[in-house]
């Protein structure tokens, strides 16, 4: 992984032939500008047999073939069934097959009715571009996810406003500035629409939803301007009755009009569904060109959502949500009773928001970032991976600058035994940062980094040495690694 990270970081464009098409030259001296900071993103594979603290299969119905089988026995019941579904869904590509499974999945989260769509990033691109009218106004977390973006690009509404995150005081706050300034708003002509996740997956926290829920009526007490959004790609299948979502842990399925399931993560399949009610199902239909213009869900891929929702509906999954949680508290007890730890934490190296009151939470997100003091972040990827432990550091773009941290994801699969051993690498690593904070060495596992690229003469920039002390010249050699999260 690393070897193939650092060959793609060497600079292409001026060593192009001189007859190369100018397309090919400008895409190359766009890359290069990637190259030069040792940024550019190149496909990477898990890293071979490590623990994985770092898949989306929460359940671990992927990674175990559970999934699989109850898949298979789905397809032996239709045994001449149509690979391709043949068209999109408004012309040869709907069936009863896609429709009762719409119904079963809507039926399953207390939904009137639901579409499903070929990927989340789709569905939350089809309703901002098809739902929000001329007037209406989008307020959105500002760390919502880049698919609500692109398709509040395209949106109709008349405004998009952030709020920070997770702050319903910030949320509070939005909601009368757009009350006060907008009249059709205050005469309930016009919509808010309130864009939120129930789990965030860069921060493992999870929405005040319904905190949000009780603001919004108490600012608009006698109408229903207010309509949520709300993506659940991260708790399904985690959070609530039998993987139910948040929405329905809260009870809240009258009062949030559109909600995002998604099949690719815990449920391990692909695709998502948009539930609400017949009025935008219908809306979606016949204004969302993402839905309109793509062709409709192929059989299997419907076979393997049924899959997914028998085992949900039967309650075999209950038993991986129970153990997500347990193990969860036991990495958590481990990190608070770490002198370790609470010094790493006093001297700035690290933090996880998302430990703070862990005891007295009805439930704990299966995401636990570990955020570190700028670019300690990769070093703490190479330190746990070189142990044989898979997480990636994450870094801007993908989260705001300075919040850099390293992401893990907790499994049913995952041991306890695999859970200590990497509670003890992670605190070993930043005993070992705790020793060298006045000592200007460097730490073993970029040591370990610079000998390797050493070896293979790999990466521009500076020679390597690996006993340099600069962390500015150990991020240049290593610090783009997991940029492609």
């Amino acid at each position: 992984m690393l070897g193939g990270w650092a060959s793609a970081q060497r600079l292409r464009s001026p060593t192009l032939p001189s007859n190369t098409p100018a397309l090919y030259r400008g895409l190359e001296k766009a890359l290069d500008e990637k190259r030069a900071h040792h940024g550019l993103v190149n496909l990477r594979r898990p890293v071979p047999g490590a623990a994985d603290f770092s898949s989306n299969d929460a359940l671990s119905l992927a990674s175990t073939g559970q999934i699989r089988k109850a898949f298979f026995e789905e397809l032996s019941r239709y045994p001449d069934f149509s690979l391709g579904s043949t068209g999109s869904r408004l012309l040869d590509g709907n069936n009863t097959y896609v429709e009762d499974i719409e119904q079963e999945v809507a039926d399953f989260h207390r939904a009137e009715t639901g579409l499903i769509t070929n990927s989340g990033y789709e569905a939350n691109g089809a309703i901002f571009t098809a739902i929000p009218q001329p007037g209406d106004v989008i307020l959105y977390d500002e760390l919502i996810h880049a698919s609500v973006h692109d398709g509040m690009k395209h949106t109709k509404a008349s405004s998009k406003l952030p709020f920070l995150h997770n702050d319903v005081d910030s949320f509070a706050s939005t909601l009368r500035s757009v009350r006060d300034a907008h009249p059709r708003i205050r005469a309930g002509e016009s919509t808010i629409f309130v864009a939120v996740e129930t789990v965030y997956s860069m921060d493992g926290d999870v929405c005040p939803l319904a905190e949000m829920v009780a603001t919004a009526k108490q600012i608009f007490p006698f109408t229903q301007t207010v309509q949520f959004i709300v993506d659940e790609a991260h708790s399904t299948g985690v959070i609530g009755r039998r993987g139910s979502g948040l929405v329905c842990l809260l009870g809240l399925e009258k009062e949030i009009a559109i909600r995002v399931h998604t099949f690719g993560k815990a449920l391990g399949s692909h695709g998502a569904i948009v539930l609400a009610n017949d009025t935008i199902r219908n809306t979606l239909i016949n204004f969302a060109r993402g839905v309109i213009y793509t062709t409709a869900p192929s059989f299997p891929m419907l076979a393997a959502i049924r899959a997914g929702y028998g085992l949900l509906n039967s309650g075999e999954t209950q038993q991986a949500q129970d153990k997500i949680q347990k193990l969860i508290k036991h990495f958590f007890a481990t990190m608070a009773n770490s002198m370790t730890f609470a010094r790493a934490e006093f001297l700035g190296m690290c933090s996880i928001p998302v430990m703070e009151n862990w005891e007295t939470k009805p439930f704990l997100s299966h995401i636990v970032p570990i955020w570190t003091k700028e670019k300690y972040n990769y070093y703490l990827m190479f330190h746990i991976q070189l142990a044989g432990y898979c997480a990636w550091a994450i870094d801007s773009p993908v989260v705001p600058e300075g919040t850099g941290r390293v992401r893990f994801v907790f499994h049913a699969n995952n041991t306890l035994a695999e859970v200590d051993g990497l509670a003890q690498t992670i605190l070993e690593f930043f005993s070992e940062m705790i020793e060298l904070k006045s000592s200007k060495s460097t730490p073993r596992a970029a040591q370990k980094v610079y000998r390797y690229l050493s070896e293979r003469n790999l990466g521009d920039g500076p020679t390597v040495n690996i006993q340099y002390s600069k962390p500015e010249l150990v991020y240049a050699e290593t610090g783009a690694v997991a940029a492609a999260m």
